[in-house]
C-alpha cells in the first residue's frame, strides 16, 4: 500500500503524455538508424572509386621474360598522395609473392591467409587496419599473361576520414531540420487535443450553469460518441434522482397531513377544555380524547421512523441465519393481549422452531417489524365481537425441496377489493369505508422490507366465495438457510 496519497489524474496530461512520449522515444532511434545509413550512403562512391583504382592498376601489370613487373606512371603516383584527407595506401605482390610495388604493410587479403583458391578478376572490399588507422580496402587477383599458374594481387587502401566527414553532413542535413519539425510537432499536438478535448470544458460549463432545482436531461447529440455513455448515464441518474425526490416530496405531504390531523384535534379538545362552565365530565372526555389522538401521532411517527429505516437499511442490512418460526411465534406472543381486547382468537400453525430448513438469511429486527405491521393490519381491519370473535391465524410453511418458506397471516374480515390491492401498499392509503385506526404505513413497510429480503408480498382471498372473503397475506421467501449455510 503506498504511504504518500495518489494524485489525481490528469486527462490532458495522460493523452499527452501518450501521444509524446513514442515521438521523442523514436526520435533517438530516428537518428542513430539516419548515422547508420548515411554511413552506408557515404561509403559507396569512395568504394567505387576504389574498385576502379584497383583495376586501373591490376592493368599496369606486365610480363617481361619470366619476371613480372608493376610501373606505375609519376603521375598516376602524385594523384594517389594528392589527397589532403585521406591516406592512400596501393600494394602489388606478383605470383610468388615478391613486391612488385607499394607499401609492404599493407595486410593481405583473408583468402590468402588462409590459403584458400581466390577468385579472379573480381573485386572485392574489406575493412582492415594499417599503421594504427582504420581503412577500407580494395583488392583483386589478377592471372598473368605469361601462363602462370598462381595470380597476381592489387590491392589500394584507403582512410576513412572522407567517408566519416560525408555521412556526418548527411546526418546534419536530414537531422538539424528535426530540431525544429520536432518542437513544431508537440505543439500542434498539444494545439489539438487542446481543441478535441474543448466538448467536455463545454459540457462542464453547462453543467455548472444550471440551477439546483434544474434535473432535466444533458443534450447528448452535441459531445462526441466517447462521451455519450457517460452522459446517458448521468441522465439516468439525474432520472432516477427527479423520482426519489418527487417520492420523498410527496411522502413529507402525505406525512403532514397524516400528522395534522391528530394535531388538529389535540388543539381542539384543549381549547374545549378550556371553554367557560366546562363540567368537570367534559374535561374528562377532552383528556381522553387528548390521549387517543396523542396515542394516534405517536403510532403514526413510529411508522414513519420505521419506513425510514427499513427503506435506508437497504446497503448497510447485516444478515444472518433466521429461525422465521420463532420470530413469527415471538411476534405472535406479543399480539394476543391486544386481540384478547378485541376478542379476536389470535393463533399460530405451521413449523416448529428448530425445524430443518426453516431457516432463512435475513434481519431478525426487519423481519419482526414486518410481522409485526401484518398482525396488527389484520386486529385493526378484523370485526370482532364477544359474540362473533374474529379468527387471524398466522402461518409458517417450509419447502425444502424448492428452497421456499412461506408466512401466512390470514384474517376472518370483510377482505379487500380486487381493485384495491395493489393501492393498499401505498403510503398512507386506507380502504375506504373502515374506521380502524391507523396510519396508512403498515403494508408499506410490510413491502419495503420483503424487498430488502428477495421476498414477494401478494394478497388473496382466505375464503373464495364466502362473504366475508376474509383476507390472506401471504409472503414468500427464496433466500431459504440451509443447515450447512
Amino acid at each position: 500500500m503506498s504511504l504518500l496519497p495518489r494524485e489525481q489524474r490528469s486527462l490532458f496530461g495522460e493523452i499527452l503524455d501518450w501521444m509524446l512520449t513514442p515521438l521523442l522515444l523514436l526520435w533517438p532511434v530516428s537518428l542513430v538508424a539516419t548515422w547508420l545509413v548515411a554511413q552506408s550512403i557515404a561509403g559507396r562512391p569512395f568504394d567505387r572509386a576504389l574498385e576502379y583504382n584497383v583495376r586501373a592498376m591490376s592493368q599496369l601489370i606486365a610480363v617481361k621474360g619470366q619476371r613480372a613487373e608493376f610501373v606505375l606512371p609519376r603521375p598516376a603516383r602524385e594523384l594517389l598522395r594528392a589527397d589532403d584527407s585521406d591516406t592512400v595506401y596501393y600494394q602489388v605482390l606478383g605470383p610468388r609473392g615478391e613486391l612488385l610495388g607499394g607499401e609492404r604493410e599493407l595486410p593481405l587479403p583473408p583468402a590468402l591467409q588462409a590459403l584458400g583458391s581466390p577468385a579472379i578478376d573480381e573485386v572485392r572490399i574489406r575493412d582492415d587496419v594499417v599503421k594504427g588507422f582504420d581503412v577500407k580496402v580494395a583488392y583483386m587477383w589478377v592471372n598473368l599473361p605469361d601462363g602462370s599458374e598462381k595470380p597476381a594481387l592489387v590491392q589500394v587502401a584507403e582512410t576513412l576520414e572522407k567517408r566519416s566527414v560525408l555521412a556526418t553532413e548527411i546526418v546534419k542535413g536530414v537531422m538539424l531540420p528535426q530540431f525544429v519539425i520536432l518542437p513544431l510537432a508537440v505543439l500542434l499536438v498539444w494545439l489539438a487535443l487542446v481543441q478535441a478535448i474543448k466538448p467536455l470544458n463545454q459540457l462542464e460549463e453547462r453543467i455548472r450553469a444550471r440551477k439546483p432545482d434544474d434535473l432535466s436531461a444533458i443534450d447528448g447529440q452535441s459531445v462526441p460518441l466517447e462521451v455519450a455513455p457517460l452522459v446517458d448515464s448521468v441522465n439516468d441518474l439525474l432520472m432516477r434522482l427527479t423520482d426519489s425526490i418527487s417520492t420523498q416530496k410527496r411522502f413529507l405531504a402525505d406525512a403532514a397531513h397524516q400528522l395534522k390531523t391528530p394535531l388538529a384535534g389535540l388543539r381542539m379538545q384543549a381549547d374545549l377544555a378550556q371553554r367557560p362552565g366546562a363540567s368537570s365530565e367534559d374535561l374528562k372526555q377532552s383528556l381522553r380524547q387528548i390521549g387517543r389522538s396523542s396515542i394516534r401521532a405517536t403510532h403514526s411517527v413510529n411508522q414513519l421512523l420505521a419506513l425510514a429505516r427499513a427503506e435506508s437499511s437497504s446497503a448497510v442490512m447485516l444478515h444472518t441465519v433466521c429461525d422465521l418460526a420463532e420470530l413469527t411465534m415471538s411476534v405472535v406472543r406479543d399480539s394476543v393481549p391486544r386481540a384478547l381486547d378485541k376478542h379476536i382468537d389470535l393463533g399460530y400453525e405451521g413449523t416448529q422452531p428448530g425445524t430443518i430448513g426453516g431457516t432463512v438469511l435475513g434481519n431478525a429486527t426487519l423481519l419482526k417489524e414486518m410481522m409485526r405491521n401484518l398482525v396488527d393490519n389484520a386486529i385493526n381491519y378484523t370485526p370482532s365481537s364477544l359474540e362473533q370473535p374474529g379468527i387471524i391465524t398466522v402461518r409458517v410453511l417450509t419447502d425444502p425441496f424448492g428452497r421456499t418458506m412461506v408466512l401466512q397471516v390470514e384474517d376472518s374480515g370483510p377482505g379487500v377489493p380486487a381493485a384495491e390491492r395493489e393501492l393498499i401498499f401505498q403510503p398512507f392509503y386506507r380502504a375506504l369505508g373502515t374506521e380502524a385506526d391507523g396510519s396508512g404505513l403498515g403494508l408499506p413497510i410490510v413491502l419495503e422490507i420483503a424487498k430488502q429480503h428477495n421476498a414477494s408480498v401478494s394478497l388473496e382471498d382466505a375464503q373464495p366465495g364466502i362473504n366475508p372473503t376474509g383476507a390472506r397475506f401471504v409472503v414468500r421467501f427464496t433466500s431459504v438457510a440451509r443447515p450447512d449455510d
